[in-house]
C-alpha cells in the first residue's frame, strides 16, 4: 500500500478570477469547505500516512489552514516559487519523499474510491507509473487517453475532437525513480508537465492506467463551483450533522423558526438566518453567514462572513468572503454569456460572482453572468451587467 501522498497544489487558477484574486484554487469552496480539504480526506480515508502538499501562489493561504497535521496525518511543505508546470512542481517535492508515492492534483473534487483504485492497481504492478482514468464529460477540455487490457496506449493533451472517451483524472501513482524521468523530461514553452514525461515513459515501457468510476469534479470556470457543491451536496461530503434528510446545520447556527431550509443545502458554523427567509435547494452556506429576513438563496455558494440583508434573492450566485450585500439586492439567475479573459463561454448557469470585500449597497442588481472584482463598491440602485474590476465604485 502506498502511504506517501504529494498534492499538488501551487496553482492559481486565472480562469477562476476573480475568486483566485486572493488564494489559491484548492481553497475554493466545495459546497461550505475549500476543495483541498475534501482531497485531503480522500487521501487519509484511503490509508495515507504522510503529505506532502506543493505550495505556491498565495501559499499563505492553505499552510495557515491546515497547519502542520491533518486529521492527524503529518503535513510537510514544499515551495514550488514559479509555476512552471506539473512535473517542475513534483520535483519540489523530492528530498521529502522516498520510495512509492502517490501524486494528485489540488484543485478538484475526489473521493476516496478514486485513490484506492489507483493503489489497488499499483500494487498489482510491477512499479510501473499507475494513473486513474474516467469517463469524461468533456474530453477535449482536459488529457484524454486510450487504454487496452489495463494499460495506457496513448495520451491525447486537450485533443480537438470528442472521439475520445476517457480521460486523465490526475492521480497517479509512482516509484521515485519517477523523479529522473522528469528531469529528463524536455520543457515546452519553458513549462514541464507530469503528462510530456507520462508520454515519454509511454516510448521507454509501459504505463498503467486504472478505469474507476469514483467521484471526480473539476472547477475550471467560475460556474462550476456551482457544480462542484451540488455533487458535494449529492454525495454527503458537508462537513456538519445532518439534521434532516440531505439539510446540514452546524449546532452553532441560528435558523428562525419560520424560515424555510430546502435540500440540499448545508449551513455552516455560527451561520444566521431570518425569519421568511428561503434558503436551498443546491446552496452552501460557509461559517458566519448572515441571511436576512425574507431573502431566498438558491442554486448558490456563499463563503465565509457573507452578510445577504432583507429581502434580497440570489440565484445560481457564488461569493467570496466577506461580501456585503444590502436590503433588497436581485442576483438573476443563469443562463447567461460569461467572459472569461479573451472568451466567451454562451449559456452558462450562473448569477453573478461576486469576489471577496465587495460592498452592494441596497437595491443592486446582477444581470446574469456578472462577474464583480474583490473590493468593489456597488451605490444604492446600480445595475451590474458584464464586468466589474477590482476596487472600482459603482454609481448610479
Amino acid at each position: 500500500m502506498v502511504d506517501t501522498a504529494v498534492v499538488l497544489a501551487a496553482g492559481e487558477g486565472t480562469r477562476l478570477r476573480p475568486l483566485t484574486r486572493n488564494r489559491p484554487k484548492p481553497m475554493l469552496p466545495a459546497a461550505n469547505r475549500p476543495i483541498l480539504e475534501h482531497v485531503l480526506d480522500a487521501l487519509v480515508d484511503a490509508g495515507a500516512r504522510q503529505i506532502v502538499i506543493v505550495v505556491g501562489y498565495k501559499r499563505d493561504r492553505v499552510q495557515d489552514h491546515f497547519g502542520p497535521t491533518y486529521r492527524d496525518v503529518p503535513i510537510t511543505y514544499a515551495r514550488q516559487d514559479k509555476q512552471l508546470g506539473t512535473g517542475h512542481a513534483l520535483l519540489q517535492a523530492r528530498e521529502h519523499v522516498e520510495g512509492s508515492m502517490l501524486v494528485v492534483n489540488g484543485d478538484g473534487l475526489i473521493d476516496a474510491t478514486l485513490v484506492e483504485d489507483v493503489c489497488a492497481a499499483f500494487d498489482r504492478g510491477d512499479g510501473e507509473p499507475t494513473l486513474a482514468v474516467l469517463e469524461g464529460p468533456d474530453v477535449r477540455q482536459y488529457g484524454a487517453v486510450t487504454l487496452q487490457e489495463e494499460f495506457i496506449q496513448e495520451i491525447i493533451e486537450k485533443p480537438q475532437t470528442d472521439k475520445y472517451r476517457l480521460i486523465n483524472a490526475g492521480i497517479y501513482a509512482f516509484d521515485d525513480d519517477i523523479f529522473e524521468a522528469v528531469d529528463e523530461t524536455p520543457r515546452t514553452d519553458g513549462e514541464l508537465a507530469l503528462t510530456d514525461t507520462l508520454a515519454h515513459e509511454l516510448e521507454r515501457g509501459r504505463v498503467r492506467g486504472v478505469e474507476t468510476d469514483g467521484l471526480w469534479v473539476d472547477a475550471t470556470y467560475p460556474w462550476d463551483l456551482l457544480v462542484v457543491a451540488s455533487e458535494t451536496l449529492r454525495h454527503g461530503l458537508a462537513d456538519e450533522p445532518e439534521r434532516d434528510d440531505r439539510v446540514w446545520v452546524d449546532e452553532t447556527a441560528i435558523v428562525h423558526e419560520d424560515a424555510t431550509l430546502q435540500p440540499p443545502v448545508v449551513i455552516g458554523p455560527d451561520c444566521e438566518i431570518g425569519p421568511g427567509a428561503v434558503v436551498g435547494p443546491h446552496s452552501a452556506l460557509g461559517r458566519n453567514v448572515t441571511i436576512g429576513a425574507n431573502a431566498t438563496v438558491s442554486n448558490t455558494v456563499l463563503d465565509v462572513d457573507t452578510r445577504v440583508e432583507v429581502g434580497s434573492t440570489l440565484l445560481d450566485t457564488v461569493t467570496g468572503q466577506n461580501v456585503r450585500l444590502g436590503p433588497g439586492s436581485v442576483v438573476s439567475g443563469g443562463p447567461a454569456d460569461v467572459r472569461v479573459g479573451n472568451e466567451i463561454f454562451e449559456d452558462e448557469t450562473l448569477g453573478a460572482v461576486i469576489a471577496d470585500r465587495v460592498r452592494a449597497e441596497g437595491n443592486v442588481g446582477f444581470a446574469p453572468g456578472s462577474l464583480v472584482g474583490p473590493n468593489a463598491h456597488l451605490d444604492t440602485g446600480v445595475t451590474v451587467d458584464g464586468q466589474v474590476r477590482e476596487s472600482v465604485e459603482v454609481r448610479r
